[in-house]
């Protein structure tokens, strides 16, 4: 008896201290003197520098996002208005049949209730129910049409130029909401994070993207500032980089810690992987100007955001969950669009698709049709929840070049509803994406943070780094 009461108050003494432990060190960068952290430190050499094509300086990107736009934007997407989106996650991939889909737990969605979504969802559930129930009607009673023939081929034709029209505007192939198969998703409760999701299928997306869907057959490189080709092609590369950079960094920042002794899993920072996946001696230098990227996709979502500002303002905003809700979500959206269309440094999009104008249409159409096949490529994704932030960072910025480049919207910013239409969809996506581009910026410092705290602790060691 005395040896069990002993062993257990020893347990009881060493394990929580233990736990303190881990929990204390789980999310420290530990290197190894000297060499390590000197790498580290090269990652963010390029953060002091202008945005290529831009001529805006990183650092004043920083303090508007971490001080102004980070806080503002991620606590607007947790409201009702914007944590739903519908979207069909079962989209059958065009490119290859062998989807090896993820079977760790971690890469599941789980779909909404409809008795969980706000009233205005279950409305639009309900209307198509009975639009789905009044068109069976019609097809079982054929003395409702007149001419059905004729109605059917105008409808079709009608149907036609409206995808027609649709298409010189959308970037994106947009999922059919209507579609047995959409459901409407939760983005609070399937949080983009590291899910276990890489194998060579997972390298494969990407491969296909920088070698087949890019104006030029590379793997990924930097494209920077010296990069000998047009505008339009610089930037094109530099879109789909920096969205690649801000998705390393969100697998990064909320990383699987696996629990020890018993202890749940713990998500959170995995300094070790940031800078595996952006240190210059293991990316062959190239690390440095992918975090740089970040910032120039940043900027083309952020003017658009300005730039569709006196659209978005007309928007209700309507979820239904309570009136103050949704009038809080309304002023919280002006707020944030405040701090857009006052900004002094935006990127400027008039600058691509110039000159010639049968080659400047010959060249956007080419854009277009590209980014098109990423959007599509996302169907392919293994893993459901990498899918899902896949479709939605995609339609963000493909949402964000419409904006920009519709030309319905004029150089004073202004829009009206019959030129120029934006899906409820669409805006969910271009919030949610942007918010993703947000915290990216804003993981960045903290992990430059955590740099800056080992230098210090081998400081107080007296350890010669």
């Amino acid at each position: 008896m005395k040896l069990w009461l002993g062993t257990g108050l020893l347990v009881g003494i060493i394990l929580p201290n233990l736990i303190f432990a881990f929990e204390a060190s789980l999310f420290d960068f530990k290197p190894k003197p000297k060499q390590d952290i000197g790498n580290a430190e090269d990652c963010f050499c390029k953060l002091n520098e202008e945005v290529d094509d831009c001529g805006c300086k990183i650092e004043l990107i920083d303090r508007l996002n971490n001080y102004q736009i980070h806080p503002r934007i991620n606590a607007l997407v947790q409201k009702d208005y914007f944590r739903f989106i519908k979207l069909n996650l079962n989209k059958i991939c065009q490119f290859w049949s062998d989807d090896a889909r993820c079977s760790l737990k971690d890469c599941h969605v789980k779909a909404c209730n409809q008795e969980d979504l706000p009233a205005s969802f279950r409305n639009i559930i309900n209307q198509q129910e009975i639009q789905d129930q009044a068109q069976g009607c019609e097809q079982t009673n054929p003395l409702g049409h007149i001419n059905s023939s004729l109605s059917d081929e105008s409808l079709k034709a009608f149907e036609d130029m409206k995808k027609y029209d649709d298409a010189q505007d959308n970037f994106c192939e947009p999922d059919d909401e209507t579609h047995a198969q959409a459901e409407y998703l939760d983005l609070v409760l399937n949080p983009e994070r590291f899910t276990g999701y890489k194998a060579p299928h997972a390298h494969k997306i990407w491969n296909s993207i920088y070698r087949e869907n890019c104006f030029e057959n590379t793997d990924r490189v930097a494209y920077g500032p010296e990069k000998n080709t047009c505008l339009e092609k610089r930037s094109f590369y530099r879109l789909v980089s920096g969205l690649h950079t801000s998705i390393n960094i969100h697998l990064s920042a909320r990383f699987l810690h696996k629990g020890v002794l018993d202890q749940p899993d713990v998500w959170g920072p995995n300094p070790e992987e940031f800078f595996k996946r952006f240190d210059p001696e293991k990316t062959n230098g190239l690390g440095p100007q992918w975090l740089k990227n970040l910032y120039f996709i940043y900027l083309v979502e952020l003017r658009a955001l300005a730039k569709v500002a006196p659209y978005l303002e007309k928007e209700t905003f309507y979820a239904g969950r309570s009136q103050q809700e949704d009038e809080d979500t309304k002023k919280a959206v002006v707020d944030l669009l405040k701090i857009a269309t006052t900004f002094q440094h935006h990127f400027n999009e008039t600058n691509l698709f110039r000159g010639n104008p049968i080659e400047a249409k010959k060249l956007k159409e080419e854009f277009q049709i590209k980014f098109r096949n990423i959007t599509r490529i996302m169907d392919c994704v293994g893993c459901d929840k990498c899918r899902l932030w896949g479709k939605v960072q995609t339609l963000a910025l493909g949402t964000s070049l419409k904006i920009l480049f519709s030309g319905k919207i004029s150089s004073e910013n202004q829009a009206t509803k019959n030129l120029f239409q934006l899906s409820r969809t669409e805006i969910v996506a271009l919030f949610n994406g942007f918010a993703r581009l947000s915290n990216s910026i804003a993981e960045i410092e903290n992990f430059r943070e955590s740099v800056s705290k080992c230098k210090s602790k081998f400081k107080d060691q007296n350890v010669e780094l």
